[in-house]
């Protein structure tokens, strides 16, 4: 019997300590992993509100680093469909977000062509000022994280 049992808990513990799996891909970015970050090293201003821009650098092994930290993180995301992934920026550049790691996410196909119209229409209205920066950036954070709300986004944006 108390083989059994310490055969039972060894069993249950190296269950523990197995990864827990996740999506293939993640639908929006993960908030432990990537939860945004705007541009604190700007390369210029931009629009009437002087946003910070911070000009497209990221690094490719920082890329593989991101993509490699989803992984680990219980996504199980097919190295050998890379070409099916971006690295999205969560705030996208045009909007002041930063080229730094908490600010990128592995975004698959089928997720970015859902939200890159929204983030394109929504740094035109920054550029034509009829919306702010802190209330983009908060629309496009929630709806990359809840894709149910990207329709609603884009038709308030459309009405600016």
């Amino acid at each position: 019997m108390k083989q059994l049992f310490l055969g039972l808990l060894l069993i249950s513990s190296s269950l523990l300590a197995a990864p827990v799996f996740k999506a293939e891909f993640p639908q929006g970015p993960d908030t432990s992993l990537t939860p945004g970050a705007l541009c604190d090293r700007p390369d210029s201003y931009r629009y009437p509100e002087k946003i910070a821009y911070c000009n497209r650098e990221v690094d490719p092994m920082l890329k593989d680093d991101v993509f490699r930290e989803y992984r680990h993180n219980g996504y199980r995301l097919k190295l050998n469909n890379r070409s099916d992934y971006k690295i999205d920026h969560l705030i996208p550049l045009c909007a002041g977000g930063s080229n730094r790691e908490t600010n990128l996410w592995p975004q698959h196909i089928s997720i970015f062509k859902i939200t890159d119209p929204m983030e394109s229409l929504g740094c035109e209205k920054l550029k034509t000022a009829k919306i702010k920066q802190a209330q983009l950036v908060k629309l496009i954070i929630a709806a990359k994280r809840d894709l149910s709300l990207v329709p609603r986004t884009l038709k308030y944006l459309n009405s600016l």
